[in-house]
């Protein structure tokens, strides 16, 4: 009977020893999960933070990067701006510049003289067109207003030599003959009345025998071609 009791009282010893020795290992275990998860939270918010901050690094950095470039852009613009202003002054210049020297093709209104030698009766005429009779017309024109003046399609220059070989013209250097078509951009009304008032060089050589034709154009049909020569200064040079 007595041995009975002494292991109930061993078994109520034991029983009570396990329950709270269960309720450490719980009370351990939720302590530990509750740490645990603690420690993860804190982690994933460290790594959320670290993220952010490379981030916003980035972002600084590409905004930095950004601004540079537009700051460069308007840069570029202004350049080009002023570059292209400034090829602007430059292609009106080299414009200007290629007219006076007459490097352009023109097309305009003005006038257009023929001339031709006299009629031959069977023999041959001694009425001819002379080189200096093309240059007394070529000033006159001038005199009178024209802008351009070819002569054959052979552009009169500053420069421009006309000059007879035996019984051969030369203009530029180009060998031409009759009839002389000499064509003047400007104003048709001036230039027709300047070249055929009374008196003038054209009337004389009508006279003389030479036919003589001046047409006025008021559209701009006459086509001027542009100077092939070459310019060569061989005893010019600039001032230092």
């Amino acid at each position: 009977m007595k041995h009975l009791e002494n292991k109930l009282k061993i078994g109520l010893i034991l029983g009570t020893m396990c329950a709270f020795l269960t309720a450490g290992i719980v009370i351990q275990v939720k302590t530990v999960k509750s740490s645990v998860t603690t420690v993860g939270k804190t982690q994933t918010e460290n790594e959320l933070r670290d993220s952010v901050l490379r981030w916003k690094e980035k972002y600084n950095n590409a905004y930095e990067k950004l601004e540079k470039k537009e700051t460069e852009l308007e840069q570029l613009r202004k350049d080009v701006s002023n570059s292209n202003e400034s090829g602007k002054g430059l292609s009106n210049k080299l414009e200007k510049y290629n007219l006076l020297l007459g490097r352009n093709d023109l097309i305009g209104k003005g006038v257009i003289i023929t001339l031709k030698d006299g009629e031959s009766r069977g023999i041959a005429t001694d009425v001819i067109v002379h080189a200096e009779d093309i240059l007394e017309v070529i000033n006159s024109l001038k005199n009178a207003g024209a802008e351009a003046i070819s002569v054959n399609n052979q552009r009169i220059i500053s420069r421009t030599a006309i000059s007879c070989v035996g019984n051969v013209i030369t203009i530029n250097g180009e060998k031409v003959g009759p009839p002389f078509v000499i064509k003047a951009i400007g104003l048709p009304s001036q230039l027709f009345g300047g070249i055929t008032m009374t008196g003038h060089y054209i009337s004389k050589l009508e006279e003389a025998g030479v036919q003589v034709k001046v047409d006025q154009v008021d559209k701009d049909t006459i086509v001027i071609p542009k100077y092939e020569g070459i310019y060569k200064l061989e005893y010019a040079s600039n001032i230092e």
